[in-house]
């Protein structure tokens, strides 16, 4: 049962890691992902891009935790 929880998420958190890191656009504002031509410029990241940013973070470790997590299970 463990087994396939950590199998599911193995293949669910990639997909959304895949989905935030595809969202984000270096340079420009999350506007000009959807189409937006604004040519706005930003220092830093504010709203949904700081937070579309961390999720990838939390993502990619979970990710490596899974991983070891389904590594070790299998040994």
């Amino acid at each position: 049962m463990l087994k396939t929880i950590l199998i599911v998420m193995q293949i669910a958190v990639p997909i959304l890691l895949m989905v935030c890191i595809l969202i984000q656009q270096k340079g420009t504002a999350l506007g000009s992902a959807f189409g937006s031509e604004g040519g706005a410029t930003y220092i830093k990241k504010r709203g949904l891009e700081k937070k579309i940013f961390w999720v990838s973070i939390v993502l990619g470790a979970l990710f490596i935790i899974i991983s070891l997590l389904n590594l070790l299970l299998t040994v």
